[in-house]
């Protein structure tokens, strides 16, 4: 499979653009992702042999200071291709992190809907939540950060990095190809996550600066 990964302003989307992201019949529809043009800075497509098979909407930005890549929207589409596609997805926001913020530690956040979404955070470090650990401090610290970043901190249930209700709407939509493999603990991070209703789990992790020359490379 020849991926190609292209990143660009997410204002310069056209309507053909979105209708094209529309039909790889995810989880948005296109009047959400009108709404995506405004809220995010950056539009990331993979397509292989000219067919879109899976896109991003996200930001680089500091959070008091710290280098992070937020991922807002994530959709790819349910075909045998799925896992390459989210790894080129992730390997492109590594490389536009290297290129913003070169020789320093990065946080990457995002909001999941189910289990086999974390699979986008493999690449990195302490990944909050875990499972059979309990976050404190600082860990739980960047969950409302994060939180209040995606307009959920009123709802945001600390404890449990999950919110039952996401107004902005986004998150990163991915189903695996083998669910059965999904770990128990993985499973349990999301317990009392009720996607139907929109809610959502919190969950980031930590790129190193040497990692990520590594991750982010050309």
């Amino acid at each position: 499979m020849a991926l190609e990964v292209l990143t660009n302003d997410a204002s310069a989307l056209t309507e053909d653009d979105l209708a094209e992201m529309t039909a790889i019949e995810g989880a948005f529809d296109l009047a959400f992702l009108d709404g995506c043009r405004e809220s995010w800075v950056l539009a990331t497509t993979a397509r292989d042999g000219g067919t879109l098979h899976g896109f991003t909407f996200s930001t680089l930005e500091r959070i008091g200071g710290t280098p992070c890549v937020l991922l807002g929207v994530m959709s790819v589409r349910r075909n045998s291709k799925r896992d390459t596609v989210l790894k080129g997805l992730m390997k492109e926001a590594f490389h536009r992190a290297l290129m913003a913020f070169p020789d320093e530690d990065v946080v990457v956040g995002g909001r999941f809907a189910r289990p086999d979404a974390l699979q986008a955070l493999k690449e990195l470090d302490d990944v909050i939540p875990a499972p059979g650990s309990r976050a404190v401090g600082e860990e739980r610290a960047w969950g409302r950060r994060l939180a209040k970043r995606f307009g959920m901190d009123s709802s945001y249930v600390a404890e449990q990095f999950m919110s039952p209700k996401n107004p902005e709407g986004g998150f990163v939509d991915f189903e695996s190809t083998k669910p059965e493999k999904i770990a128990a603990g993985t499973k349990g991070l999301f317990k009392g996550v009720d996607a139907s209703s929109g809610g959502v789990l919190i969950a980031y992790g930590w790129t190193m600066a040497e990692d990520l020359a590594k991750l982010g490379a050309r």
